[in-house]
């Protein structure tokens, strides 16, 4: 049976890069003390687009161009495109379908859009991979993660506003009959934090008939323990790692969600992995939401850190919540 790799990723990043003082200034002068909030996160810089021209679309069009330059394809040789955002520019048409036309794909080519919020791309990617097991005709698939939060972030709530970063990140699936590739997936959900992060706030049908004011489209968030998430992340993660019979020690990078330094250190500890293999990318580019562990693959990619035939681990959780773990031979 022939296995679905990576092939190649990209990513992409605006070019204006904010460090923490901006956003301390900014919460010192409405008398919110985020100083150790960034430290716990792990912050200390973030990619912010500053300008009308840039959005999640765009991006994810950035992130697609520059993965299949290097990977020497073009838009003709992709037979899925999948579009995952939480933040996507359009709901009609799909961004998936502007993609298609962005790329010049061929007309054979799957289009999907993806929001499983932060699980997004991770959820895309598993599905993808496992509907091109079961789809011969699909040989490659470009999967896309592009998250733009800053427009919706309340400018009043630290999480939101200090802790986010935008950037996009794709990769191309491959059918390989000589791969692994996709090893294993699993997915836990418990929705008692179910509302504690809600877009819109109101639901998108008062938004039609009542509209909104400037400034007022943001996420309405309420703060909860987000170390809720660990718990599930290990017993996942065991899960996973005993039933496709691999030991925490064989996996030579763990990609997992960059929403807190800590929540990944203590996820790797509590599985038996080693800290230094446990990927962290959440201090250049803050939290991307749905690229994240992408891009923290990307980073374990471009310095070296696994070779093809690694084993790669991702986990990740999205709003509700929805944990989902990933285990792949690189």
């Amino acid at each position: 049976m022939a296995g679905i790799r990576i092939r190649d990723i990209a990513i992409y990043h605006p070019s204006n890069k904010i460090g923490n003082d901006f956003y301390i200034k900014h919460f010192d002068d409405r008398g919110i003390e985020i100083r150790g909030l960034l430290a716990a996160l792990g912050r200390e810089t973030r990619y912010s687009i500053d300008n009308e021209d840039e959005n999640a679309l765009t991006m994810g069009f950035e992130a697609a161009s520059n993965v299949l330059e290097q990977a020497g394809l073009a838009g003709e040789d992709i037979d899925l495109i999948a579009f995952s955002s939480q933040t996507p520019e359009y709901i009609i048409p799909t961004n998936s379908v502007i993609m298609h036309r962005l790329i010049n794909a061929a007309s054979h080519t799957i289009c999907i859009d993806s929001n499983a919020n932060c699980t997004g791309m991770t959820a895309a990617f598993e599905q993808v991979s496992r509907q091109m097991m079961a789809n011969p005709r699909i040989r490659r698939a470009l999967v896309i993660g592009s998250d733009h939060i800053l427009p919706h972030a309340d400018r009043n709530n630290p999480v939101y506003y200090a802790g986010f970063g935008d950037a996009a990140a794709a990769v191309i699936l491959e059918r390989d009959e000589n791969a692994v590739g996709l090893i294993d997936s699993i997915y836990q959900t418990d929705t008692c934090v179910l509302y504690n992060s809600v877009f819109p706030a109101e639901g998108l049908a008062k938004l039609g008939t009542k509209g909104v004011a400037p400034g007022e489209f943001n996420v309405e968030f309420t703060p909860f323990d987000d170390s809720i998430c660990v718990e599930a992340a290990v017993e996942s993660i065991k899960t996973l790692l005993a039933d496709s019979d691999i030991a925490p020690e064989s996996i030579k990078a763990a990609c997992f969600s960059q929403l807190s330094l800590p929540n990944i250190l203590s996820v790797a500890e509590k599985v038996g992995i080693d800290s230094s293999v446990a990927v962290y990318v959440g201090d250049e580019f803050g939290y991307t939401s749905t690229s994240s562990p992408f891009i923290a693959l990307h980073k374990a990619v471009s310095t070296g850190q696994i070779e093809r035939g690694d084993k790669v681990l991702f986990w990740t959780v999205g709003g509700g919540m929805q944990n989902i773990a990933v285990v792949i031979e690189y």
